[in-house]
């Protein structure tokens, strides 16, 4: 993309905006918020100096921000926190905290949430994620070995079994890129973005914000993201250490201590592919499994755990491409406790792929002792 040959600047006044950005995000605590979303509360106010708060707030793990372009920013339970306390009223919000090359995962404090179980990590969004094993240690404590060592690491499974959640319990300043098939190089060090007032200001991007700062850059779904893009993040990974963005100025980007690129691949997905350019960059390859066990514990019902894993084994010997995870038997809990058994079932086989949906009733029906079970419809107007 070629560049404005001059970027305006924003002349308005500097007015305080920490208080109505904070308090905007903090009405809407579920919703992801993009610069001009806030824009269009805030009139007056440039997108460069909301983009600067909101930095600011992502610093103090009072908001994440996701990939992808837009950026949209969401408030953490921290964040949430702080704006009870008053940070969002018009006094001068506190000193940020700078942060560490190796941030660690938020700890309950005496007071704080009480973890359901010895060992539980709370991750930025305020839910717990309950580590498993993996070698002599837990999946937690060995990401944050290969980060502190520089061993990058891929993460593959299929989707909902927690391979985000992982990287959020691991790496608590993790900055999360949702990949796709039209995720471009912008996506990841920026692009010009339009001012209210008529001029340009350049936004960097994911990868920037996580060399400069010196934090964990998770590229989710990569494999789905064009190979020629993915090469924009191979001068940051190896020995250079070094970006150059063409489209600022040919702009030179150096990572400082503690930026760490991880990714996570899922290789059941429809267009996914593992390049030899791609795999080679990570040292590391974990899967990342369902842990049946787990859903058990956590109230699943029995029924359709017995089919998840059934239907698992099955995808194993490339039968089938699509199974029950953690998410989804999660999700059967909830619509479960809303709507009913019957209902939890009927909707599990809906939300099937077509191709897979009869083997996966056919597995409901040997859990549930030979039920009828049909995909959740409408019916007749009562």
């Amino acid at each position: 993309m070629t560049s404005p040959a001059h970027p305006t600047r924003p002349k308005a006044k500097p007015r305080p905006m920490f208080g109505p950005v904070l308090t905007l995000l903090a009405a809407e605590p579920h919703r992801a918020f993009s610069i001009g979303d806030l824009g269009k509360e805030l009139p007056g106010r440039s997108s460069g100096a909301i983009g600067s708060v909101l930095n600011r707030l992502v610093d103090r793990k009072w908001a994440t921000m996701s990939g992808g372009s837009p950026r949209r920013y969401t408030i953490t339970a921290e964040g949430i926190d702080a704006y009870k306390a008053g940070a969002g009223s018009s006094r001068a919000p506190a000193t940020a905290t700078p942060t560490p090359a190796v941030a660690p995962a938020p700890t309950p404090s005496s007071t704080g949430p009480i973890p359901p179980r010895p060992g539980a990590v709370l991750r930025p969004n305020g839910v717990w994620y309950l580590p498993r094993q993996l070698g002599d240690s837990t999946d937690v404590e060995v990401l944050r070995r290969l980060r502190r060592d520089t061993i990058t690491v891929l993460l593959y499974g299929p989707p909902g079994t927690g391979k985000t959640s992982l990287i959020e319990a691991a790496y608590a300043d993790a900055i999360t890129v949702a990949g796709h098939g039209d995720t471009t190089v912008e996506d990841l060090v920026g692009n010009y973005v339009p001012l209210p007032d008529g001029g340009f200001e350049f936004a960097y991007g994911p990868l920037v914000v996580a060399m400069r700062d010196g934090r964990a850059l998770f590229i989710d779904d990569a494999t789905l993201i064009p190979p020629r893009v993915l090469a924009a993040l191979y001068p940051a990974m190896d020995g250079r250490a070094t970006i150059t963005i063409a489209a600022h100025h040919n702009e030179v980007v150096t990572a400082v201590d503690g930026f760490y690129v991880c990714a996570g691949h899922n290789p059941g997905v429809h267009g996914a592919i593992l390049t030899e350019a791609l795999a080679s960059r990570f040292a590391v390859h974990i899967e990342v499994t369902t842990d049946m066990q787990l859903a058990r514990s956590l109230g699943v019902p029995n029924g359709a755990i017995d089919a998840a894993v059934a239907l698992n084994a099955q995808m194993r010997k490339h039968e089938i491409d699509w199974a029950p995870q953690l998410r989804e038997l999660l999700a059967f809990k909830r619509v479960a406790a809303s709507l009913g058994l019957d209902a939890a079932v009927s909707n599990l086989a809906a939300i099937a792929p077509e191709p897979d949906r009869q083997a996966v009733i056919e597995a409901l029906q040997r859990a549930y002792r030979g039920s009828i079970i049909t995909p959740l419809t409408l019916g007749k107007q009562k």
